[in-house]
């Protein structure tokens, strides 16, 4: 009788090994994380994605803090990261509404 590991590794290479040791397949983290954005999605909070020149990023998540303070909206920025060139990208996160 044939080896299970070879058989299933035979109908998909990369499925039989990771398995058998508890890790995932590439597959099965895209589904994952695609599962875990929907959820984020239906959290109530709006975010916005900026990328730009550092002093302009400065400025643009001043605005945003001022326009939606954070007493109100719970304004944050949720992750941020340096680009090539001094470009910084961030994504900014508040409530839909103050209520």
């Amino acid at each position: 009788m044939p080896c299970p590991v070879k058989f299933l590794a035979a109908l998909d290479p990369g499925a039989a090994v990771g398995h058998i040791y508890g890790m995932s397949t590439p597959r099965d983290l895209a589904k994952r994380m695609a599962s875990r954005s929907r959820q984020r999605e239906d959290d109530g909070f709006h975010r916005e994605t900026f990328c730009l020149p550092r002093e302009q990023a400065r400025l643009k998540a001043k605005e945003q803090f001022a326009r939606f303070p954070s007493a109100a909206y719970m304004t944050k920025i949720e992750y941020w990261r340096v680009l090539p060139g001094d470009e910084i990208e961030f994504t900014m996160r508040r409530l839909r509404s103050a209520d």
